[in-house]
């Protein structure tokens, strides 16, 4: 499934808060993009446990690829938790897209701003 034009202007949108989401937030929109985009769960590497606030910048990379600052468990887990419940990728666009509209009013949204990454202000 090809991503939806809704979906598109909210994962722009999400580049444009004014001041930085929470973890959770940040974890919630990781998960939903994923699933999202069709990417498959089970060929996901779980981390190990050393895998502390992994963070490497990679420009030109979806905004939900370059999340920070999450530990590489607690983005996995976050992936893991929305597939055992069994949200399908149309469904994790439709609850992306309501994250990134509760987001605008939790953390301020500025339509006129340069996007950024989610989490790196």
């Amino acid at each position: 499934m090809a991503p939806s034009e809704a979906f598109q202007k909210a994962a722009n949108d999400s580049k444009k808060l004014t001041s930085k989401p929470d973890n959770d937030d940040l974890l919630d929109l990781y998960a939903y993009y994923k699933v999202a985009n069709g990417e498959d769960f089970s060929k996901a590497t779980a981390p190990g446990m050393f895998d502390l606030k992994v963070h490497t910048h990679r420009p030109n990379t979806p905004v939900e690829e370059d999340v920070s600052p999450t530990d590489g468990k607690a983005k996995y887990n976050a992936w893991k938790k929305v597939v055992d419940e069994g949200v399908t990728p149309e469904l994790a666009q439709e609850k992306y897209i309501a994250k990134v509209e509760e987001m605008k009013t939790k953390y301020g949204y500025d339509e006129n701003k340069e996007p950024e990454a989610v989490g790196t202000s």
